[in-house]
């Protein structure tokens, strides 16, 4: 809208082009006549000046019909014109896709559209911040579109966001968000669901941060889904078959049990997150999800309490009155008790100690053996950005 109200000062530019005396404004009577004679042409000029600062859309109106018009004998003063008009119309058509984009995004939800836009508009303004926030907040909305250059768009404009907002950018106006704390929430997430696949250890700490701020994110229990899936194809997946390389069917050592006791910190996060995930997944359309989440909760349960479920009903009544465990520090010493239980070695079942009583669980990829993390269900994600 501001660059909509800079085209009012455009017109002291050409207050010396009056017209002549015998101009009229009205613009009636045109039906078939010649709409492009000099008397016409002239009217319609008459009235784009009228209505510039009052009624833009007529405004625009008029100077399209005035430079659809031949030129025809060009003089100093009409080419004025013309140029002005050709700006004038630049100006507001730019002005108006600005306007379009948020309308696109938030009230038609039409994202396809909304994120061709966008890409239009960052190549001429590649860090505008208005633009990057507002794409980049709702880019997790497009992952169903499987569309690379909307994904692509979505995806940088998260991550220029977040650049941007980190070196003390802001914007004056964060509507419809309720903010910038509501922007890093959703600009973390979008980040996060784009890149959980190829790197889920470095979208395990973008989820952690989206589920701080006060957004309809920290409640759903996608996130938490998220969240577990991220911890259990990261750090557990890495950590697991690290200790497999090392220790697997070798005599238990200090550094066997530390490096376990790393693993198991890990678990527990990853029962903590599909802890979450079950409590809120209270919707009946989620039924099916609610079904997995369960299961890896109860699998990975298991594993740290001796094969059993027991007290698993107590954890799940209590589980969201507890601030979300941030991401585990490494331990340099073994805590007490020593743990219990092995990561899954390569043939499909835990190995153990003299003290292990637990089996982790199992799964494969491509035929070799391995953790078995699950890529959580996308279905019934968390409602876009909101007031």
């Amino acid at each position: 809208m501001k660059t909509m109200i800079k085209l009012i000062t455009l017109g002291a530019t050409v207050a010396m082009l009056a017209l002549p005396a015998a101009a009229s404004t009205r613009l009636v009577g045109l039906e078939g006549q010649d709409q492009c004679t000099q008397e016409n042409k002239d009217a319609y000029y008459a009235a784009f000046r009228e209505s510039r600062t009052a009624d833009q859309p007529k405004a625009y109106d008029n100077a399209k019909k005035y430079l659809a018009c031949p030129p025809g004998e060009v003089t100093e003063a009409s080419q004025k014109i013309i140029d002005y008009l050709k700006r004038w119309v630049g100006l507001y058509e730019e002005g108006s896709q600005k306007n379009k984009l948020p309308a696109l995004l938030y009230n038609d939800k039409n994202y396809k559209e909304a994120y061709t836009l966008g890409a239009t508009l960052l190549q001429k303004e590649p860090e505008n911040l208005n633009y990057l926030v507002h794409l980049g907040a709702n880019g997790y909305l497009v992952t169903n579109l499987k569309d690379p250059a909307i994904s692509a768009t979505a995806l940088n404009s998260a991550k220029k966001a977040l650049m941007l907002l980190e070196s003390g950018k802001s914007l004056d106006d964060w509507t419809p968000l309720s903010g910038k704390d509501a922007a890093l929430g959703y600009l973390n997430y979008t980040v996060a669901v784009f890149t959980i696949d190829g790197d889920p250890t470095s979208a395990l700490k973008n989820l952690i941060k989206s589920a701080q701020f006060e957004t309809p994110l920290k409640k759903s229990p996608q996130t938490y889904a998220y969240i577990g899936g991220a911890y259990e194809n990261g750090p557990y997946a890495k950590q697991s078959e690290d200790y497999n390389k090392l220790y697997k069917d070798k005599d238990e050592t200090p550094e066997s049990k530390l490096a376990l006791a790393n693993i198991n910190q890990v678990v527990d996060r990853m029962i903590d997150a599909y802890g979450r995930a079950v409590a809120l997944a209270t919707d009946s359309q989620l039924a099916s999800q609610k079904a997995v989440w369960n299961e890896r909760l109860t699998e990975w349960y298991k594993y740290r309490h001796n094969k059993t479920t027991d007290g698993m009903n107590q954890f799940l009544a209590e589980v969201l009155s507890k601030p979300l465990p941030p991401e585990p520090t490494p331990l340099t010493s073994l805590p007490t008790p020593t743990p219990a239980a092995t990561p899954i070695g390569t043939s499909g079942t835990a190995s153990t100690t003299s003290t292990a009583t637990t089996a982790a669980p199992t799964g494969t990829a491509n035929g070799t053996t391995k953790p078995a993390p699950t890529k959580p269900a996308t279905a019934g994600g968390p409602n876009k950005p909101r007031n």
